[in-house]
C-alpha cells in the first residue's frame, strides 16, 4: 500500500491548534505573533546559516522589523520613525556586508536527482 503525503494531517493539526489558542484567548493578536515571528526568522536565519554577507543584513533586519511592529502596535510609536531608523541601519548592514573580513554565502551542497537503475 503505498504511504501518503503528510501535508494534510499536518495542515489540520496546525490550524486545529491556532484555532484551540485562539478561541481560548491565548494566542497573542496577530500584530505581536507578526512580530514575534520576524524577530524568531531573523535569529533562526542567522543561527542555521551562520555568520556570512547574506546574513550581516537579513538577520538584524528582520529582528528589527520584528521589534518595530511590536513597538508601533504596543507603544504606539510612530511608524515614520521606525522606516526611517530601518533605512539608516540597512545602509550600515549593506557597507559592512562589503567588507572582505565577511565572507561570503556559502552554496549548499546539490543533490543528485535519484538515479532510476
Amino acid at each position: 500500500m503505498m504511504k501518503r503525503g503528510a501535508a494534510l494531517p499536518i495542515a489540520l493539526i496546525c490550524v486545529g491548534s491556532v484555532w484551540l489558542l485562539k478561541s481560548t484567548a491565548l494566542l497573542p493578536n496577530t500584530s505581536t505573533l507578526l512580530a514575534l515571528l520576524l524577530f524568531a526568522a531573523g535569529v533562526l536565519l542567522f543561527a542555521l546559516d551562520g555568520f556570512n554577507k547574506s546574513t550581516l543584513v537579513t538577520s538584524p533586519m528582520l529582528a528589527y522589523a520584528g521589534a518595530s511592529v511590536y513597538a508601533i502596535d504596543q507603544l504606539g510609536l510612530r511608524a515614520t520613525h521606525f522606516v526611517a531608523l530601518g533605512m539608516v541601519l540597512m545602509g550600515v548592514l549593506l557597507l559592512a556586508a562589503r567588507s572582505d573580513r565577511v565572507p561570503e554565502r556559502s552554496e549548499p551542497p546539490r543533490r543528485l536527482p535519484p538515479s532510476e537503475d
